[in-house]
């Protein structure tokens, strides 16, 4: 199965593995799993750092992900062409990318937000 973190779930899987539901961290743990993550959930957590909203040391979390194995998934034109595309149920910009990304490359998105379910996306948690 080809896994998307959402950012909670990437920072979670890094630094607090326990708050992730049973069936999650053994899907994230699976080798038989492609754990991906997104530039853009990066780029969420540099913005929301810089802004105080979280505490959450960005180089960490880079080595910590390559250490870990989850594969970089950069985002795309055709990622923003999709994105268009997306109805407006969800104004989050950050998600509304990851849901693009998800429906663009086939991945099951792993989120613990009932936003996403009204997106047409396989989700693991929610």
């Amino acid at each position: 199965m080809n896994l998307l973190l959402d950012t909670h779930a990437l920072i979670w899987a890094l630094s607090a593995p326990k708050r992730l539901p049973g069936s999650v961290a053994r899907a994230v743990a699976d080798p038989d799993n492609s754990v991906h993550i997104s530039a853009f959930s990066t780029w969420e957590i540099a913005i929301k750092s810089a802004l105080g909203k979280i505490k959450a040391d960005l180089d960490e979390i880079a080595a910590g992900a390559r250490e870990t194995g989850f594969v970089e998934l950069p985002v795309r034109i055709r990622d923003t062409i999709r994105l268009r595309s997306l109805p407006a149920h969800h104004r989050d910009p950050f998600d509304r990318m990851l849901i693009a990304q998800a429906l663009e490359h086939g991945f099951t998105l792993v989120t613990r937000d009932p936003a996403f379910r009204p997106y047409p996306i396989a989700t693991l948690w929610s």
